[in-house]
């Protein structure tokens, strides 16, 4: 008996998964409203925010796709589009967005830039006078900005403090980094009109904020409810504990790297720490790297930074290319413009 069924089973599976009826099977075998196979091959695409300057910090704005090599685990992919982005992207009523972008009906629409200032405040010496000196440099720097860009003011000593939701009132940003923010305490705190920060980060959780990393976490969820690519930029001294094996960031970190890549928000962070190196510095630059955004020192040449600063903040690629079919988790990414003299900035993994 057993060798009579085989051959009638492997008659029936063959008719279900080519669809056709086997010579020789009675009708009553059959398998009934069986689809046919069909091969499924799934594309992924990988939305890549790069910045690219030459050797003075300028942007490069007249490249296309066929400039860029993109390599994905060491692998060349095709870039399918590329679209240099002055600010941030519009939100429209209609599903124009990339997938994943919020998109409503009640959405205003919005131009320029969303840029967040992270002030680090510390009264040791060599920190205080940097951060006084760098935000006096920094006047000419926010002649760069208009009426349609979005700013917040934010500010970590013991906890985060928020001094200003997104707003496009210069005047008022420019006074808070230049004088209230070293001599004032934030006043009553006001949600601005949207885009806004404030409405999901709230005063309360700021507050219990008690370390930088957990401060970045708390940015990013925030941010990551806003379209578009967004900018962070941090006047600080580091952060991380210094120990016997060397610098360690806190558990939040992980949160605040997962978040800020989340959000599409590079991290830039100047240094105003009065020293040629110093430990904390570490944190400051694994934030930079984890997000496609830079580190830099001040205590020399803070106009040059203030400078290179200004280039990224111009204008960047939105580069969307096809990620290989690899094992989910992170990805490495590597992206360079070879026949360029340029410096390209870009996240270093992707999901």
């Amino acid at each position: 008996m057993r060798i009579a069924i085989l051959p009638a089973a492997f008659a029936v599976a063959l008719s279900a998964v080519t669809g056709q009826p086997v010579a020789g099977q009675p009708a009553a075998a059959q398998p009934q409203n069986v689809k046919p196979f069909a091969e499924r091959v799934d594309v992924h695409r990988v939305l890549l925010d790069v910045r690219v300057t030459d050797g003075l910090g300028q942007p490069l704005e007249d490249l296309s796709k066929t400039d860029f090599i993109v390599r994905i685990d060491g692998k060349a992919v095709p870039v399918e589009s590329t679209a240099w982005v002055t600010g941030a992207l519009r939100i429209r009523e209609t599903a124009t967005a990339p997938a994943g972008t919020p998109v409503g009906p009640t959405m205003p629409t919005v131009e320029g830039r969303l840029v967040v200032f992270l002030i680090q405040k510390d009264l040791e010496p060599s920190r205080i006078v940097g951060l006084m000196r760098l935000l006096i440099d920094a006047r000419p720097f926010f002649a760069a900005f208009t009426p349609r860009d979005r700013l917040a003011v934010l500010s970590f000593d013991s906890r985060l403090r928020i001094w200003s939701d997104f707003t496009n009132d210069l005047e008022r940003v420019r006074a808070l980094l230049q004088h209230d923010i070293l001599m004032r305490e934030p006043a009553a705190l006001v949600e601005g009109d949207a885009p806004s920060l404030v409405a999901s980060l709230g005063a309360r959780q700021a507050q219990d904020a008690s370390t930088m990393e957990e401060a970045l976490a708390l940015v990013g969820r925030a941010l990551e409810r806003l379209p578009g690519a967004k900018s962070v930029i941090v006047f600080g001294h580091g952060f991380g504990r210094l120990g016997l094996s060397g610098v360690t960031l806190a558990p939040d970190y992980d949160e605040a790297r997962r978040s800020l890549r989340a959000a599409r928000a590079s991290v830039f962070c100047l240094d105003v720490t009065q020293a040629d190196y110093h430990s904390l510095e570490a944190g400051l630059q694994q934030v930079a790297e984890d997000t496609g955004g830079f580190f830099e020192r001040t205590h020399l040449f803070p106009t040059r930074a203030l400078n290179r600063l200004a280039g990224v903040l111009a204008g960047h690629y939105v580069l969307m290319v096809e990620r290989p079919p690899t094992r989910r988790g992170r990805h490495r990414v590597d992206v360079s413009v070879p026949n360029r003299s340029a410096t390209v900035l870009v996240r270093d993994f992707v999901d």
